[in-house]
């Protein structure tokens, strides 16, 4: 309760010096006379202990979006199958050969060796590979996320196998490093995907392994040359699934490495900010309330400013909202507040 307390009166002395800067400062300077400056301990969160916030939404389970991923494979593949007549190429099963198409066309990888030759099949096609864009980035992204987050902590364990570290340490880890591990995971997934593949096309395509290998590159870039593919029954029973899942990994991969280049460069400029020089301009900067005192909420928020993580705009809405809450203009939200506030 102390800690709640002397945190609460922090809050209340940041938003009063920012929210009445000149007005209020004698009352700012009584405030902190009364109330020690917060301490390490006054957060939660700096101690190890996470603070009581509020659940996110959770975004749709798997099941779900497997469902919604066979509902489109499955109206893509029957309007293919009823133009099977008017797709021309190399054809194993009408069936298989239009689930084959489809996935094909959503992933753009577009081998040619099977090709729509008829007005309705082009424009089918045509209307099919932006919607397929679409849906795979939106669908296929939420369960390429999914299978990543699950495999993260068997990721982490695997990297600690030779010490003892329990589950809670195992997920505070993820959270704390969280594109790390994603970035990690996902390129072992596009290992994984890129073995598996060329061992498949050495052993049931019969190819050679340098060209098994140059198909499965040109497949999960989705460049698609088309000179290699997939022909056989078994091939391309294999390539449904495995197109979908390679092709949407390895573009999870570059996703996950772009955002590891950006956070290292965010860490960098923040540690940066957090241990240069401060200099009088700055002083002058984080005195909100022109007392010539600069309190931790002042520099808190100067140095969030600095950074980038927050703006004035930010700022002002924040004690815009405050202000609205704090019924009687105590300057600190009390449970009186939430009391008139509800009548």
């Amino acid at each position: 309760m102390a800690n709640d307390d002397t945190r609460e009166s922090w809050i209340g002395n940041s938003v009063d010096a920012l929210n009445h800067p000149k007005d209020n400062s004698n009352a700012v300077q009584r405030r902190r006379h009364r109330h020690n400056l917060p301490s390490v301990d006054s957060f939660p969160e700096l101690n190890g202990t996470e603070p009581h916030l509020p659940k996110a939404t959770k975004g749709p389970t798997f099941f779900k979006i497997f469902i919604i991923l066979a509902a489109i494979l499955g109206v893509g593949s029957f309007c293919f199958f009823l133009l099977r007549n008017q797709i021309s190429g190399k054809k194993t099963n009408g069936l298989l050969d239009a689930l084959y198409f489809c996935v094909v066309t959503m992933t753009t990888v577009g081998y040619g060796d099977l090709v729509p030759s008829s007005t309705l099949a082009k424009l089918l096609a045509s209307t099919y590979v932006f919607a397929g864009m679409a849906l795979n980035g939106l669908i296929l992204g939420k369960a390429a996320d999914y299978i990543l987050e699950k495999q993260q902590v068997l990721l982490v364990r695997a990297m600690h196998i030779n010490e003892r570290v329990g589950q809670a340490e195992i997920v505070k880890e993820v959270e704390s490093h969280k594109i790390r591990y994603n970035f990690l995971t996902s390129l072992v997934l596009v290992v994984v995907l890129t073995i598996l593949g060329t061992v498949f096309l050495s052993v049931i395509e019969k190819f050679k392994f340098v060209d098994a290998f140059y198909c499965v590159c040109v497949t999960i870039s989705t460049l698609g040359y088309g000179d290699k593919s997939f022909f056989n029954t078994g091939g391309r029973i294999f390539a449904v699934f495995w197109i979908l899942a390679s092709t949407i990994c390895v573009a999870r991969f570059f996703f996950y490495l772009a955002e590891l280049y950006t956070e290292s460069r965010q860490r960098s400029f923040a540690k940066w900010v957090l241990t240069r020089n401060i200099t009088r301009s700055d002083l002058e900067a984080a005195d909100l309330d022109h007392d010539k005192v600069i309190s931790s909420a002042e520099f808190v928020v100067y140095k969030l400013q600095e950074m980038g993580k927050i703006s004035w705009e930010d700022v002002t809405t924040i004690l815009e909202r405050f202000q609205n809450l704090d019924v009687d203009h105590s300057g600190a939200l009390t449970t009186s507040d939430s009391i008139q506030s509800q009548n």
